[in-house]
């Protein structure tokens, strides 16, 4: 049995949710609407892959604001440690706390995997391209940490 809905795929309408950033303030997918959005579901704070793919985003965040994209980073760590993860590597984007893993769930983000040649239950590295209507226009599953934000400005067509 897995834990995964439904895989997303382009042209549907993105699950809405309301999750708390870094500084504890609400953000809504709805509240968006009229913008693109980029989100990004990352298995945890302050890990290697993690920091790497975070800081891929903080360096090419003007290119994508500039394109017209809202970054929005999900993890199920707490506000705080997104708070002290965002300070340390100075991202320049909201964080957000899913900490009953709900949303990375709608969005088909966790589930089973492969790591080690193991199979495990966990966050999916994920990203969503969410048009200004709030429907999917670009759903990527299991993406590499290295090189994601590369690749996605390619499919994007975002110059740097």
């Amino acid at each position: 049995m897995s834990d995964t809905s439904e895989r997303l795929t382009a042209g549907l309408e993105a699950p809405d949710f309301t999750l708390s950033d870094e500084n504890g303030t609400d953000v809504s997918l709805s509240g968006l609407r009229g913008q693109k959005v980029v989100v990004y579901f990352y298995p945890a704070a302050n890990t290697p892959g993690c920091t790497t793919q975070a800081c891929d985003f903080r360096d090419n965040i003007n290119s994508l604001k500039g394109a017209g994209y809202q970054v929005l980073g999900i993890s199920k760590d707490s506000p705080d440690v997104l708070k002290g993860f965002a300070e340390a590597q100075g991202l320049n984007f909201p964080l957000l706390s899913d900490p009953d893993l709900a949303v990375h769930k709608a969005y088909a983000a966790y589930g089973e995997k492969s790591l080690y040649g193991k199979t495990v239950t966990g966050v999916l590295r994920s990203t969503f391209v969410i048009d200004e209507n709030g429907a999917v226009s670009l759903p990527l599953y299991n993406v590499k940490a290295t090189g994601h934000v590369a690749s996605l400005r390619k499919k994007l067509k975002i110059d740097a």
